[in-house]
C-alpha cells in the first residue's frame, strides 16, 4: 500500500483525479474513444458537475464519479464500481435517467434527445458471465429482440468487467487493452511499460506519479487509498464468511439427508427379510412404516 510509485485509479481520489479534473481532461477524452471503440469520435470534453438532483425534494439525487458532455451535447457518465452491489444494473439505468430528464424543455418540445452513454469500470463479474472468461466488454442498447437489431442507438451502456481483463503486456492490441491494462495494473507498476508508448500515456504515467502530489493532495489520496483497503479487506472477510457459512450448510444438510436416505434404505431392507420369512404385507406396513405400493415392488 504505501510505497507504490503510481497512484491507484481504483480510489475514489484517484479516479477522479485522473479523470475528473480540468488539467487532465484530455486523458478523459483519450479514454472514452478508446471504449466507444469508433462507435463515436470526440472530439472535446466539457466536465459537467456531478451532483444530479431529482425535479422535486423529494426526489432522490445521483452523484457520479464522471460526467460530461461532448461537443454535440451528448451526455457521458464514468463510473468506477469497486465492489458488486445487489441491485448494480437496476442504479446504472436510474443514474442514467437524470441526464435523460435534464434534457426536458419548457413550452413546445419535440423530444429530440441527445446521447447519453454511461461507462461503468468494474471490479467485480456479473454472476450470470462469471464462467464466460473472455467476454468483459460489454455495450448495451435497446434492442428489437425478435429482428436482433438496435431499436434506439441514443442510449449505450459500456461495462467493463476487469477481473476478467488479464491480457499481458505483449498481448496488447488496441487502445482498449492499454487503457485497461493501465488501469488495472498502475498500482503495482514500477515503471511505465514499453507497449504504452503513445504520448497520451506519457502524460498518464506522469500524472500518476505519487511523488508529485502536493502534500494536502498526498493527504486526501492517502486517505482514499486506506478506505479502499479497508473496503476491499471487509469484502473479503464477507465473502469468505458467506463460503463458510455455505460450506457448513451444506455438510449439514448433506448429513440429513444421508441419515434421511439411510433410515430409508434399512426399512426396506428390513421389509425384504420380513417377506422372505413369510410376514403379510399388512404386517410389514405396520413395522416398517412402507406403503402397500413399496412393499409390492420388493
Amino acid at each position: 500500500m504505501e510505497g507504490n510509485r503510481y497512484i491507484n485509479p481504483y480510489t475514489d481520489y484517484g479516479f477522479k483525479y485522473f479523470f475528473g479534473t480540468e488539467p487532465n481532461k484530455d486523458l478523459t477524452l483519450h479514454l472514452v474513444n478508446a471504449l466507444l471503440q469508433g462507435r463515436e469520435v470526440i472530439k472535446s470534453l466539457t466536465l459537467l458537475p456531478t451532483e444530479q438532483l431529482g425535479d422535486t425534494e423529494e426526489d432522490r439525487r445521483s452523484v457520479f464519479d464522471i460526467y460530461c458532455e461532448n461537443e454535440q451535447g451528448d451526455k457521458i457518465i464514468i463510473e468506477m464500481q469497486k465492489a458488486e452491489q445487489q441491485w448494480f444494473k437496476d442504479r446504472s439505468i436510474y443514474y442514467s435517467s437524470f441526464p435523460i430528464r435534464s434534457q426536458g424543455e419548457k413550452g413546445k418540445w419535440l423530444f429530440g434527445l441527445k446521447a447519453v452513454y454511461t461507462i461503468g469500470i468494474l471490479n467485480f463479474v456479473f454472476d450470470e458471465d462469471k464462467d464466460d472468461e473472455n467476454y468483459y466488454h460489454h455495450i448495451v442498447q435497446l434492442m428489437d429482440v425478435n429482428k436482433k437489431e438496435v431499436f434506439y442507438d441514443k442510449l449505450t451502456y459500456i461495462y467493463l468487467e476487469m477481473p476478467k481483463f488479464r491480457k499481458t503486456e505483449d498481448e496488447l492490441v488496441d487502445l482498449t487493452d492499454k487503457w485497461l491494462y493501465a488501469l488495472k495494473n498502475l498500482p503495482r507498476l514500477l515503471e511505465r511499460p514499453k507497449a504504452l508508448q503513445e504520448r497520451i500515456f506519457s502524460k498518464f504515467f506522469e500524472v500518476a506519479e505519487v511523488a508529485a502530489l502536493s502534500k494536502d493532495e498526498y493527504a486526501k489520496y492517502w486517505e482514499s487509498e486506506k478506505v479502499f483497503y479497508d473496503n476491499q479487506g471487509a469484502f473479503m472477510t464477507a465473502d469468505r464468511k458467506g463460503y463458510n457459512r455455505g460450506m457448513a450448510e451444506g455438510e449439514a444438510k448433506g448429513r440429513a439427508e444421508g441419515e434421511v436416505k439411510g433410515r430409508a434404505e434399512e426399512r426396506m431392507a428390513n421389509a425384504r427379510r420380513m417377506k422372505a420369512k413369510g410376514f403379510s404385507d399388512e404386517v410389514i406396513a405396520e413395522i416398517t412404516g412402507l406403503t402397500a405400493e413399496e412393499i409390492k415392488q420388493l
